[in-house]
């Protein structure tokens, strides 16, 4: 069965519209992220306020995710659900130009945080949508890594960019960037395909499953296990590495380049390298290389500073990461194919990734405290749990979806 992804536009000739929707949401979040304490402790607030407000910011973007993603496969509209989204995002970044004072801003950031949590999740269910849709109509597909390298790529360059923009305008810039960038998402996600995949010849992929039926599928657990340990033992480099590198005296060009370096290896990975991996590997391969490179890693992070194998251990990232994350899209596509995607994103999103990162973040300041720079060994031993069970992270054969898994 032929479905037109859009009217006058194939699934393959909507790469360019797909790299606008990822890099413009990549460059709002680049914008804004490092910068957002700082702004809110400029606007009154204390440490321990500007932590409520980020935490609760955390557990708003937890419930809201899949409840927004099941919305988008109830009503078959994710391409709208994301716009809506993304377009309150904008208006609420300039709302919060104009809080002062804890309630105030812990309000709009509520808001904020609940028109965030599937924004990311739902531009990959649209992009992994198109890429099968694409395959299908013309028996070739433009590569998600491409797309989400842009995201990446954008991330970087607008993380670089708002730094001039605060040393010249103030803090107050990263709100009306933030804004404009995330109304620009709201356009860019007008211009992708809105059309899921047709439905398989045998009814698979024509309704989307339930959360029951999704979380009762053994390989979609077995991702959210899988990342939840690799991506997750991220969170006490993200809290810590800088406050270890500066004790042992490098100097902050040096902790820029380390850090750079990280998110170079993961464009690099998600652009030309992974899409090579994962043809060779499988998805089980690549998985169990990411945990790997997460054990070595983190081996390094625990036992040296000297700076070539912080480079070394910086430069696994693109593994650790970007790697695991492909062959979980990769997965997510095949068990979940057709409607359910933005179900099974914003689940994977929310358990796999935010919940993992939450309660690890919350963990990493003990850990540091009590153990210093061996906590880092608790990293790659949760790497080392995750490597048995990503040998079974094989993808299902064709219809075997989620509500047969």
């Amino acid at each position: 069965m032929h479905v037109p992804s859009a009217p006058g536009r194939s699934a393959l000739g909507s790469f360019p519209a797909f790299v606008f929707l990822q890099g413009s949401l990549y460059a709002a979040y680049g914008t804004v992220s490092p910068f957002l304490p700082s702004f809110l402790g400029e606007r009154g607030l204390d440490p321990s306020e500007i932590g409520i407000v980020l935490a609760a910011g955390t557990l708003m973007r937890l419930v809201a995710g899949p409840l927004a993603g099941r919305i988008a496969d109830r009503l078959d509209a994710t391409r709208a659900v994301l716009a809506a989204g993304a377009a309150a995002a904008g208006f609420l970044a300039f709302a919060t130009l104009l809080g002062h004072g804890f309630f105030a801003l812990l309000f709009i950031g509520l808001a904020q945080a609940a028109s965030l949590a599937a924004l990311a999740p739902l531009a990959d269910a649209l992009t992994l949508a198109a890429i099968e849709l694409a395959a299908i109509e013309r028996g070739r597909a433009f590569g998600y890594g491409w797309v989400r390298g842009a995201g990446s790529a954008a991330f970087i360059l607008a993380t670089l960019l708002s730094g001039q923009a605060v040393a010249w305008a103030g803090l107050g810039s990263i709100l009306v960037s933030s804004g404009l960038l995330f109304l620009l998402t709201a356009l860019a996600a007008s211009r992708v395909p809105a059309a899921p995949p047709p439905a398989r010849p045998d009814g698979e992929g024509s309704a989307a499953p339930d959360l029951r039926g999704l979380l009762a599928a053994p390989l979609f657990r077995r991702v959210l296990v899988v990342a939840a340990l690799v991506i997750g033992s991220h969170a006490l480099h993200e809290a810590f590495a800088v406050i270890r590198w500066r004790a042992a005296g490098l100097e902050a060009g040096t902790i820029s380049l380390l850090w750079s370096l990280a998110v170079l290896s993961e464009v690099v990975v998600f652009v030309l390298g992974g899409s090579w991996l994962l043809a060779r590997l499988g998805t089980a391969g690549a998985a169990m290389l990411a945990a790997a490179a997460g054990i070595l890693r983190w081996a390094i992070m625990a036992t040296t500073v000297a700076v070539p194998m912080l480079a070394l251990g910086q430069a696994l990232h693109g593994f650790t990461f970007a790697l695991l994350h492909l062959a979980n899209m990769r997965l997510l596509a095949d068990l979940v194919p057709g409607r359910g995607g933005a179900t099974a994103q914003t689940l994977y999103a929310t358990l796999g990734l935010g919940l993992a990162n939450t309660v690890l973040t919350g963990l990493a300041g003990w850990l540091y405290g009590r153990y210093g720079a061996e906590a880092f060994w608790g990293m790659a031993a949760l790497c080392a749990c995750a490597l048995p069970l990503a040998a079974g992270l094989r993808r299902p054969a064709p219809g075997a979806g989620a509500r047969r898994a």
